[in-house]
């Protein structure tokens, strides 16, 4: 009975699978895991994506797992598998890791059609967001882009995102307290309007209402009419 041919098959896959039992009780925690946390939510490539999507700058897989309460090595491996996969489904945009961290760019392949797109948008009229995110650029500048979207009290990456491919906008430095990307506006701004300098805007405080003064974000909540 105990060398009988029956049970030698399974007896001898048995001990190899003993071996293989680690790996596959990690590999089962690890998909309940995600099966869980899809119940709960999304999951994590459309979570990674989510992020991507609204970061304006690198973001650290350390972060990324912060915020998705999930391990490093499971964020990492996930990010670059996201990555392979743009790259051969030959997406219009790539996920890459970059200065620390990661986040979407446009294909190389692709950028004589946005070079197009956003020479041909210059001859396009500025919608009245994009006009009001770029006057409080220009005379707050340099300004981040948390302190353009306090004042508007809106989101304003996206406009800001565009003023910048036309040219309006520009990177400014980094804000020394925060780290934040400052912008401010370009010298082909200034063509546009026809204007020697920034000292030539006309004055705007006159049409500004009292708690958009030059205090610090907190001034708008305490301040009254």
């Amino acid at each position: 009975m105990q060398n009988g041919s029956g049970p030698d098959p399974g007896d001898t896959g048995d001990a190899p699978s003993d071996g293989q039992a680690a790996g596959q009780a990690a590999a089962g925690q690890a998909a309940a895991q995600a099966d869980a946390g899809q119940a709960d939510g999304p999951g994590v490539r459309a979570s990674l994506e989510a992020i991507m999507l609204v970061a304006d700058e690198p973001v650290s897989e350390v972060v990324i797992a912060q915020v998705l309460e999930r391990p490093r090595a499971e964020v990492a491996v996930a990010l670059r598998e996201m990555a392979a996969s743009y790259a051969a489904e030959q997406r219009g945009f790539d996920l890459r890791e970059v200065a620390g961290g990661w986040r979407f760019y446009t294909r190389e392949e692709c950028a004589p059609v946005v070079e197009r797109f956003v020479s041909d948008g210059q001859e396009v009229r500025l919608t009245q967001a994009a006009l009001e995110t770029l006057a409080v650029v220009a005379y707050r500048q340099p300004v981040s882009r948390a302190r353009v979207s306090a004042v508007r009290g809106v989101n304003c990456d996206g406009v800001i995102r565009t003023l910048v491919l036309r040219g309006l906008v520009e990177e400014a430095g980094t804000d020394p307290e925060t780290g934040a990307i400052l912008f401010a506006t370009t010298a082909y701004f200034l063509e546009r309007l026809g204007l020697p300098s920034l000292g030539a805007l006309p004055e705007l405080a006159p049409f500004l209402p009292d708690h958009l003064d030059d205090e610090p974000d907190v001034g708008h909540e305490s301040t009254g009419s």
